[in-house]
């Protein structure tokens, strides 16, 4: 007896509520393997240990994401652009897999695991996998996402200083944070979009809902994103899989997944990472529970700064970090680490896994490149900055950037002149 799946389904999104699948290229990306893997790593790396309900997932964003963009597609078709179903199909589909190559811990990781290689690449590299398990069905999709389609309003979809992915975050790290200050209007953004001479732009009448995305978004970078202490947890992280590459590099045994396991002693470059399909099928099968089932056992292995680094995340027993304004200076961090260096009894060199600094910086707005425009009643567009009666806006464009300095509590710091 032949049978027939129903690829018709319904997600009960907890942030919008019901959300359709309706079309079976989407159904399908979605029942991959590969895809499935974004259940298992959050949204927002460590924040649970500041907010406790951040547990949230990759996936959860992406199928939010997605339901945005078809909102989208149809208040454009409305407003009379033009938009076929195989175009639909193609920037929805984009949309569910631009966050396909994030890695464990999603960005926190990022750079660690994989050296010099963007998680936008990594989806690419999946998306084009999937186009060959999909016969050419993705040949759309792709072009989309890598801005090489004709319609360059529907990359904008995907990509920009309006997508579909920040509108998604915005409102779903606000909710699971419950920061308050993240709640965008996202219907009234959708319902206000347009295109005027095939770029992306909001109507007049949706300026206050952009500038109240704009500021949401700097808001939720240094409440939730940039959190002091989320950046001491993420920071100990970092510093635990350096150590533990250090030790793998010197051939020291450590436990781990067999997936983990081979890019610890492994470390594929670049070049082979995007062309070789072991080391993109290995990749595809890590998630956040191979690195804490590690750090959990690391716990008790016998390399000092392996284990206290672990226990210290295990059990959110997390460094104190400073923040400024300017550079902690020279005297202020080798201070530090000679204290560090005597108490535990380990080498300078092994006492910056306790004492380090860096920078974090938050840019809600970037007018280069895809920027937002107001589309005014007589046809006419303007940058959203430009537009905007609020100083504020403008504001917004300019970096600010933040110095940190981690080191454990039972320390202070002395003040030089």
């Amino acid at each position: 007896m032949q049978t027939f799946s129903n690829k018709n389904k319904i997600i009960n999104d907890p942030v919008y509520g019901f959300v359709n699948i309706n079309s079976a290229l989407l159904f399908d990306l979605i029942e991959t393997p590969v895809f499935q893997r974004l259940r298992r790593i959050k949204q927002l790396g460590l924040s649970n240990l500041v907010y406790p309900g951040a547990l949230h997932t990759r996936f959860q964003h992406v199928i939010g994401a997605m339901s945005l963009a078809v909102q989208a597609v149809e208040v454009l078709k409305s407003k009379g652009v033009n938009i076929t179903n195989e175009e639909k199909d193609a920037v929805c589909a984009a949309v569910l897999l631009h966050d396909i190559g994030h890695g464990p811990f999603s960005h926190t990781l990022e750079q660690v695991l994989v050296k010099n290689v963007h998680h936008e690449k990594l989806s690419l590299a999946f998306m084009q996998q999937l186009n060959l398990q999909f016969n050419g069905k993705l040949d759309k999709c792709i072009q989309i996402f890598t801005n090489q389609y004709p319609r360059k309003f529907l990359h904008q979809l995907v990509s920009s200083q309006l997508d579909m992915d920040r509108l998604d975050y915005l409102r779903r790290d606000s909710f699971y944070t419950g920061v308050q200050e993240g709640v965008i209007g996202h219907d009234r953004i959708i319902n206000m979009l347009n295109v005027v001479d095939d770029e992306l732009v909001i109507d007049e009448k949706g300026i206050y809902s952009i500038e109240k995305f704009l500021i949401a978004r700097r808001l939720m970078y240094w409440q939730v994103y940039l959190h002091k202490t989320v950046v001491a947890a993420e920071s100990v992280l970092v510093k635990i899989m350096e150590r533990a590459s250090l030790l793998a590099s010197n051939k020291v045994a450590l436990f781990a997944s067999p997936d983990f396991s081979y890019f610890l002693y492994h470390l594929p470059g670049k070049e082979e990472f995007l062309n070789n399909p072991e080391v993109l099928k290995r990749y595809s099968k890590l998630d956040d529970h191979d690195i804490f089932s590690a750090i959990k056992v690391w716990c008790d292995h016998d390399d000092l700064v392996l284990s206290d680094l672990c226990k210290q995340l295990r059990d959110r027993e997390l460094p104190r970090i400073e923040l400024r304004n300017e550079p902690f200076t020279d005297n202020e961090v080798q201070f530090l680490k000679e204290a560090v260096a005597k108490d535990k009894g380990i080498s300078f060199e092994e006492a910056g896994y306790y004492v380090f600094t860096d920078s974090v910086s938050n840019k809600a707005y970037s007018p280069d490149g895809f920027n937002i425009k107001v589309m005014y009643k007589n046809g006419n567009t303007a940058d959203i900055a430009t537009a905007s009666d609020q100083y504020n806006i403008s504001a917004l464009a300019l970096p600010v950037t933040k110095y940190f300095l981690c080191y454990p509590k039972i320390y202070k710091l002395p003040r030089f002149n």
